[in-house]
């Protein structure tokens, strides 16, 4: 047996172009959707992130199963958050079967923890979306390859809107517009009715607060 193995609790190499993945997803449904899409690199002994996109950015997919199971997740997502290295996106399959589960771990994610949530209703979406920020990320990369941190930026970013456009009544073009007033999860939760209207108008307003403060 080996008596080093593999660790993640350490930045994690990975090569340009490629993702390293947990080896408990191979042949799985979901990389199976991403091969010949983009270069997997599976690796055992990785505990905290489930898909390495760079060497500070990773993906946590918590499936439909272990949303059910309970919060047998939740440690493993305070870890990734207090890695300081390390930029989680939080990934939930969310379902018919699993669907009351779901305000939980939002609010556990976007609220307590400050990270980015995204649903999809199935690996093969999930997978979709894990292609799209890959090649996001190396469309960033081409334009500077010096700027590496700009990558980071540019993923995190694209993120957020897509957690923003979470809360009801908010789409695309609102989501921009609220976090340019409010650039992170904290400041939008914490912002008050009055402060949301001149981005949004009342009514959405109304909807925003109503999600964060029923939320809590």
């Amino acid at each position: 047996m080996d008596s080093d193995p593999p660790d993640d609790t350490g930045p994690v190499h990975v090569p340009l172009g490629y993702v390293v993945a947990r080896e408990r997803w191979r042949g799985s449904q979901l990389a199976q959707e991403m091969q010949g899409k983009i270069k997997l690199i599976f690796e055992d002994g990785l505990n905290l992130a489930d898909f390495y996109l760079s060497s500070r950015s990773c993906i946590i997919f918590i499936t439909e199963a272990e949303l059910v199971a309970g919060n047998g997740y939740r440690k493993r997502l305070v870890r990734v958050r207090n890695c300081g290295h390390l930029q989680g996106i939080v990934v939930v399959e969310k379902t018919q079967i699993n669907e009351q589960y779901f305000p939980a771990i939002q609010k556990f994610v976007v609220l307590d923890l400050g990270m980015v949530l995204l649903p999809v209703g199935n690996q093969m979406e999930a997978a979709c979306l894990i292609v799209q920020f890959v090649e996001e990320q190396s469309q960033e990369t081409r334009k500077n390859p010096f700027l590496r941190k700009t990558t980071r930026v540019g993923l995190s970013e694209t993120s957020l809107v897509r957690t923003v456009q979470q809360i009801p009544g908010v789409g695309k073009v609102k989501a921009l517009l609220l976090l340019q007033k409010f650039p992170s999860i904290q400041q939008l939760s914490n912002a008050s009715v009055k402060e949301l209207e001149p981005v949004v108008g009342p009514v959405v307003a109304q909807q925003i607060y109503a999600f964060f403060t029923q939320s809590s």
